[in-house]
């Protein structure tokens, strides 16, 4: 899962780069999915550790700050729309960011609790 981590820590950093550059570079908050994708990328690379406890704290670290993106950018995203009343979107570059965002986020969060689903299964097995 370490390099699953690292990877998609990297198109969250894509994804903060495109949505920063394609807006003109004038709202820095479009950086916002870099910084998570940042986050992401040094725990995947902290979790190649031959340590199995010191793996098993950083990818439950890193599990936890995929939530937190899939919950923050989602909600963002949910209170954009709901602003809008129907009409059209004040910023939709930025909701269409955050949805992105919402939904790699999501994808990683299952990935997550399916291996570690699965390595619990292994343990028990060994046992």
């Amino acid at each position: 899962m370490a390099k699953v981590t690292i990877i998609v820590g990297i198109v969250l950093i894509a994804l903060g780069a495109v949505g920063f550059f394609g807006t003109g570079s004038t709202h820095p908050t479009a950086l916002i999915p870099a910084y998570w994708g940042v986050a992401l990328t040094v725990c995947g690379v902290l979790a190649n550790s031959p340590s199995e406890k010191r793996r098993m704290v950083i990818m439950h670290i890193a599990v936890t700050v995929g939530l937190l993106g899939f919950l923050g950018s989602g909600i963002m995203a949910i209170v954009e729309v709901v602003k809008a009343h129907g009409g059209p979107l004040a910023h939709p570059a930025a909701v269409e960011s955050q949805i992105v965002m919402a939904v790699i986020c999501l994808i990683y969060v299952g990935l997550c609790v399916r291996s570690f689903i699965a390595a619990r299964r292994g343990r028990k097995l060994e046992a």
